[in-house]
């Protein structure tokens, strides 16, 4: 069976996003998930928030292939070379994409303290309508989406282990979307976001 067409398009408006649940395989999800783990270099950056510091509440690592820093939230981070995980993942996605992805932040949520607060992907150098692949690996987690306009336009799912949630088109324009903390005991969540920086 080709996972790819195991596809589900969410059809909110004023968004372009497809979410395919089984596009890693079991076996092959965990093994990513354990490599990610031990290899990558993760780092705690600061945030400012409203002109206070803290912690940022995850741990993160970019890596890319063409030497380009990456910036958001008052961050900038330089990338790492792809290991050949990373560059397994990617061909895969751009077999079905007509995307070449340059960059990918990963994030390591380590428990349900962590989290990802309201944003949008659209710092200006991604480009006019970015195409953001998010990968879940490990610990499911819900994934909310808002409206940035209408406020009664929102949206909840469950990112699965292996999952791709391929966002693309206008979305980055009009809508916001996060990984909210949660109460209950939760395990490790690794997550792969691939994009392009020109």
């Amino acid at each position: 069976m080709d996972l790819f067409s195991d596809r589900i398009s969410l059809h909110l408006p004023d968004s372009d996003i497809v979410y395919f649940p089984s596009f890693l395989t079991a076996d092959d999800a965990d093994f990513y998930f354990k490599q990610f783990k031990r290899q990558v270099p993760w780092q705690q950056d600061d945030i400012k928030v409203f002109g206070k510091v803290y912690p940022q509440p995850r741990l993160t690592a970019l890596y890319g292939n063409n030497g380009k820093a990456y910036c958001y939230a008052n961050i900038t981070m330089q990338p790492h070379e792809f290991t050949k995980e990373l560059l397994q993942i990617k061909t895969k996605i751009e077999k079905h994409t007509t995307v070449k992805f340059t960059t990918c932040l990963l994030n390591l949520y380590r428990h349900g303290k962590d989290s990802n607060g309201w944003h949008a992907d659209d710092e200006k150098e991604l480009g006019q309508n970015p195409v953001i692949a998010s990968i879940t690996l490990g610990q499911e987690r819900y994934f909310h989406l808002k409206h940035k306009k209408d406020k009664t336009l929102k949206h909840k799912m469950l990112l699965r282990h292996g999952s791709l949630l391929l966002m693309q088109g206008a979305t980055q324009h009009n809508w916001l979307h996060q990984i909210p903390k949660t109460a209950k005991p939760v395990s490790e969540r690794i997550n792969l976001t691939f994009r392009v920086i020109p």
